[in-house]
């Protein structure tokens, strides 16, 4: 059965950090690309960063670089988004989601209309 899980959100004070998971199982990464993308109540999903899993090329949001970090553990088949230094402006429903890239795809996009599976969410609250 194919699965995204992602896990790792919660409540945290302005200034502290997160690490959330998209655990993959019943198939392999490889050749995808991995998006993480989060949902404020009464805004549009937008993309947060993504990570060709194969090649490890990866993408930021302006508003998360420098305090963001996409990783991947090929062994877990695992895609992590280290989020430090977190605002309340960070608050969302997070999302991962894949898209088929094959052998040959390079680089990665954060746009949701290129993603066809997603996981069911992780909620994110930045608050004091």
């Amino acid at each position: 059965q194919v699965q995204l899980v992602e896990s790792g959100g919660g409540l945290v004070q302005p200034g502290g950090s997160l690490r959330l998971s998209c655990a993959a199982s019943g198939f392999s990464l490889d050749y995808y690309a991995i998006a993480w993308f989060r949902q404020a109540p009464g805004k549009e999903r937008e993309g947060v960063s993504c990570i060709n899993f194969s090649g490890g090329v990866t993408y930021y949001e302006d508003s998360v670089k420098g305090r963001f970090t996409i990783s991947r553990d090929k062994a877990k088949n695992t895609v992590y988004l280290q989020m430090n230094s977190l605002k309340p402006e960070d608050t969302a429903d997070y999302y991962c989601a894949i898209d088929w890239l094959g052998p040959l795809g390079s680089g990665c996009t954060a746009q949701v209309y290129e993603y066809s599976y997603w996981g069911q969410g992780t909620q994110v609250t930045v608050s004091s």
